[in-house]
């Protein structure tokens, strides 16, 4: 097995490197400036998007991190962070893996532009004001589900769909938007950060790092 994956700190790469790290799978991490398409244009011959993440294993390529989560878990386990096609949580599993980033993630990708990556006479602070409370209106499904008790959010233990949804809060903390989580989200949050592949991820990636993009 030789994996490998391209990684800005903090960037939506962070799921990939988290998973990889919570089955303490060998790999090689390649960490590269933010963003690399304007810093790091080698790596153009890697992605030809210029985005992050990039996985490579065996002759595989995959660019997206909810996915690449998905496969890790599936092709490299047995791992409870998958949900098997038999358990009963399998469509809800899929359900929240890819709502951490279509639902959750989308409306920061506009904060993040429009408060921290265009050039200041093109910052927005009406855009960024109207996709964070986007956001916030997006926890609401979330909140639902951790206000009844759940401690995770499907198959009743930590999934790749914890990984995917907890790297939302993750990035909305780093930029700044974390202040008005429901408690039940906050508490869950806190409870993600403790995991110890959540910090062998942070540290594998040199520390905390200024949030990036896909």
């Amino acid at each position: 097995m030789t994996i490998t994956l391209y990684h800005c700190g903090s960037a939506r790469s962070f799921r990939p490197l988290w998973a990889l790290e919570e089955m303490q799978l060998p790999y090689e991490l390649k960490l590269l400036p933010f963003p690399p398409r304007v810093h790091a244009k080698e790596y153009f011959e890697i992605n030809p998007l210029g985005t992050i993440p990039t996985l490579l294993d065996n002759g595989i390529r995959m660019t997206e991190s909810s996915a690449i989560c998905q496969y890790v878990v599936t092709k490299y386990g047995p791992t409870p962070l998958a949900v098997s096609v038999d358990e009963k949580d399998y469509g809800p599993f899929l359900n929240w893996l890819h709502h951490g980033e279509a639902t959750l993630t989308f409306p920061q990708t506009l904060v993040l532009r429009y408060s921290k990556l265009e050039p200041p006479e093109r910052r927005n602070a009406q855009v960024v004001e109207d996709y964070t409370r986007w956001f916030y209106g997006r926890l609401k499904l979330l909140n639902e589900k951790l206000g009844s008790g759940a401690e995770f959010v499907c198959a009743d233990r930590f999934t790749a769909a914890d990984i995917s949804v907890a790297y939302a809060l993750m990035l909305a903390e780093r930029l700044g938007i974390s202040g008005e989580f429901p408690p039940a989200v906050a508490d869950y949050w806190a409870r993600m950060k403790t995991r110890d592949g959540f910090k062998r991820a942070i540290a594998a990636q040199g520390g905390e790092r200024d949030v990036g993009a896909r």
